[in-house]
């Protein structure tokens, strides 16, 4: 792969978060079906450890890095490391390749999940979920500034690093570098619930995300573990969310694995048209944000947010 050494320099592994482009809790989710595909029919416990024991977390790291080999469907486990400041600048990687014109957005086709980007191209969209870690959301944010990466963030917009983070966050969200997008509030299996909860698990997002950010993020909404049935995309679609976006390849960042495993899955899963999922909850994925761009570099993709892409639904 192409290297720079101002970037792995600046990415390479420390205690603490990624510092300028810097580092990172974990919802487990299933995989979702390869493809750019449409299906209209089906497809826990909270555990916020904000101070999670060093020692347990190195032995979780090899545990479970070992045992991580493919898109991941188990209940969600968090784990971070000790809060640490980081800078709010830094060097701009060049190199990167600029998005699409906007005369190149097409019209989103209706009925089922979005998996993969349509077409053959070089686009790549890096969606990150969740919010657990503060530093992780705010190591992404900077990622994101320094080198120029689009990203799409699906919002739980329960965590409070939505609120501790706007500063940094909101003018990428305003310059349409970020998007954002709808993860529900607080991550529940969405198929367990009455449609009165399913509605009020996403109008209490859309509702902090438009106070918060001052933007609306319809259509786009992701069902927390790819959960998702014939009722509550009904439900999703009648408040205006009417594109369930899955993945069709994963950082397996979703528990606290290991750098090198994360790097691996990203060499895998880092192709176009792909929509690729990681987490903004667990400080490893921080650590090798320099190996990320190398990959995308070395491929010559080009990264985008779902806006990017297609056209905006009246």
């Amino acid at each position: 792969m192409v290297r720079f050494a101002a970037v792995a320099t600046r990415f390479s592994y420390s205690e603490t978060p990624y510092r300028g482009v810097s580092r990172g809790g974990a919802h487990r989710k299933p995989p979702a079906k390869v493809g750019f595909t449409f299906d209209p029919g089906g497809a826990g416990t909270e555990l916020n450890r904000r101070r999670f024991l060093g020692s347990l977390a190195a032995a979780t790291v090899v545990a479970v890095g070992a045992a991580r080999c493919m898109v991941d469907p188990q209940p969600r486990t968090f784990a971070e490391a000790p809060l640490a400041s980081a800078p709010t600048s830094g060097p701009t990687v060049a190199g990167l390749l600029p998005p699409p014109p906007s005369t190149a957005r097409v019209k989103l086709p209706g009925g089922g999940a979005l998996t993969t980007l349509p077409g053959k191209g070089d686009l790549l969209a890096l969606t990150v979920d969740d919010g657990v870690s503060t530093d992780v959301v705010r190591a992404y944010t900077q990622f994101a500034k320094d080198t120029g990466v689009r990203l799409t963030y699906f919002v739980n917009g329960t965590y409070s690093s939505w609120t501790e983070n706007l500063a940094m966050l909101r003018p990428l969200v305003e310059s349409g570098q970020i998007e954002l997008g709808n993860h529900t509030w607080s991550h529940p299996d969405l198929t367990t619930l009455t449609k009165s909860d399913i509605a009020k698990q996403l109008t209490r997002n859309d509702e902090f995300l438009k106070k918060t950010y001052g933007v609306g993020v319809k259509p786009y909404w992701r069902p927390p573990y790819a959960k998702h049935n014939a009722v509550v995309d009904a439900v999703a679609a009648e408040l205006g969310y009417t594109v369930p976006v899955l993945w069709s390849g994963s950082l397996s960042d979703s528990t606290l694995i290991t750098e090198e495993y994360i790097v691996k899955m990203a060499d895998q899963y880092f192709t176009p048209q792909s929509i690729v999922i990681g987490h903004l909850n667990h400080l490893p994925v921080t650590h090798v944000y320099g190996q990320l761009v190398d990959i995308i570099r070395a491929r010559k993709l080009r990264t985008v947010t779902l806006n990017d892409v297609f056209l905006k639904t009246p």
